[in-house]
């Protein structure tokens, strides 16, 4: 993850060098929906591989290849995909010059200016610069140090020359003239990161909640009954038995879904070849019984009592299926849809960001983001809060777009990546802080969650319309 984080600022900064002004917030816009692309792959591929349970194999009995590894090494081909592309892009002019490679500079700016030049349909204009201001390059102490000192002393003087140019630079993101904007970012960065997060895990927790709740509705009480010389080779699922009693009864190839049993007794009874899940035995006794090829851990045993029983080749790893557990299958599903549903969101902004102007989509979006937050009122089926999900991931795309735009557009180069790092890294706080706070909430109440997103939304937004227009801005 923190390599993640640390990629996507030097793409947004080293794009926007390269792009024509009139067209930027549009470019900048596509980019932003490539992020969503990759959603779209992640959640498409856990969809479609990790509840097929069966693409596995095993290396032992310790080790089993499970499909959620097949589902991780496809998530890693675009990341390799995407090291073998950056060989073929050129460096940034500004990292040239701050090397002293002015000629390698001059030639990638003319480039870039041909590109855009005939992407005008003008490409007969002639590359012209009248003067280049050369950034400071690397300090003197080094250079002092590399004639002088031991090569341990240069490595030194060089990581503690660095490490202070980076101080530098991010306290120069609190300086005139971007003090300002950067305090209004990072409210903008966090109101919106502590509310998209927080709800985007509040959804399919709600979802599952409600999904529980239908699920206790239908289960089936079982009652002080007696059992004896039976066999069960079928599935058992959502029911509780309590006061049973079971004398000399086979359970061969049972699947226990989601079944308690409480205050039973077994007597002489055989569990073989067993899987289980969420499934408990309560203040049970258990009576020359034999355990054979089961999944059964002690957990699962709750201030239960055992008399001359036995446990034979116990299964190991994790048993479950997405047969066996649908709900876990649904919320893969539930996932692929909310990042299916920002793809109108992203289209929109790309094409009128330049149009109606940055700011007016963001504390737009955002805006109309905590107002359909109100709508969670009404949710009261998981039909009904997936429509909410797709709707609220639809409207606040807009604003984490034009809040890329504006923020790359806001610093000028020699700190725009440190400070776009230095915002991204707080939206991460905040996405940690919403997940926390919003997840306790699941089981509680509706009301704070709903109250706490709209009212961070809508302040945050109000807040972006005091940034400065970027629009026909020159990039510094």
């Amino acid at each position: 993850m923190a390599r993640i984080g640390g990629a996507i600022p030097t793409v947004f900064s080293y794009f926007a060098e390269v792009l024509a002004r009139e067209k930027r917030g549009e470019h900048l816009s596509w980019l932003c929906m490539f992020w969503m692309i990759g959603g779209i792959y992640a959640s498409a591929m856990a969809w479609a591989i990790i509840p097929h349970y069966g693409w596995s194999f095993s290396m032992g009995s310790a080790y089993q290849f499970h499909s959620w590894r097949v589902f991780v090494i496809v998530c890693a081909l675009p990341c390799v995909s995407s090291v073998v592309a950056l060989t073929f892009m050129p460096e940034s002019p500004r990292f040239l010059l701050e090397m002293g490679k002015h000629d390698e500079a001059w030639m990638i700016l003319k480039l870039i200016h041909d590109t855009n030049m005939r992407a005008r349909g003008q490409p007969e204009k002639v590359f012209t610069v009248n003067k280049i201001k050369t950034p400071k390059q690397i300090d003197e102490l080094i250079e002092i140090e590399s004639d002088t000192g031991t090569w341990y002393r240069r490595c030194f003087v060089r990581i503690r020359t660095e490490l202070y140019g980076i101080w530098l630079t991010f306290m120069r993101c609190f300086n005139y003239p971007v003090r300002e904007n950067t305090i209004k970012l990072t409210i903008v960065w966090f109101t919106l990161s502590f509310g998209y997060y927080g709800l985007s895990v509040w959804f399919p927790d709600v979802i599952k909640h409600l999904q529980s709740d239908e699920y206790a509705l239908l289960t089936r009480n079982v009652q002080k009954d007696k059992y004896a010389n039976f066999s069960i080779n079928f599935t058992m699922e959502n029911q509780i038995h309590t006061g049973m009693e079971y004398d000399n009864g086979r359970f061969l190839g049972v699947k226990f879904k989601s079944v308690t049993f409480k205050d039973s007794v077994f007597k002489s009874c055989t569990f073989d070849d067993v899987t289980s899940v969420n499934t408990y035995f309560k203040n049970c006794t258990f009576i020359d019984t034999l355990f054979e090829n089961t999944d059964f851990e002690p957990y699962k045993f709750i201030d239960s009592e055992f008399q001359n029983c036995s446990f034979l080749h116990n299964k190991t790893g994790c048993q479950i299926t997405f047969d066996d557990d649908y709900s876990a299958y649904w919320i893969y599903f539930v996932n692929f849809l909310g990042t299916l549903a920002v793809l109108p969101g992203n289209i929109v902004s790309a094409l009128l960001m330049d149009r109606i102007g940055r700011l007016t989509m963001l504390g737009g979006s955002m805006v109309l983001s905590g107002i359909s937050c109100f709508f969670l009122w009404f949710g009261t089926s998981e039909s009904m809060m997936i429509g909410m999900l797709c709707l609220y991931n639809g409207l606040t795309i807009s604003a984490w777009n034009s809040l890329d735009v504006v923020t790359v557009e806001l610093y000028p180069t020699d700190r725009r990546a440190t400070g776009f790092g230095f915002l991204n890294a707080l939206c991460k706080a905040a996405a940690v802080l919403g997940n926390l706070i919003f997840g306790s909430l699941v089981s509680i109440t509706k009301a704070i969650p709903i109250l706490l997103a709209s009212t961070v939304l809508v302040c945050g937004g109000l807040v972006g319309l005091r940034l400065p227009d970027t629009r026909t801005q020159v990039l510094m």
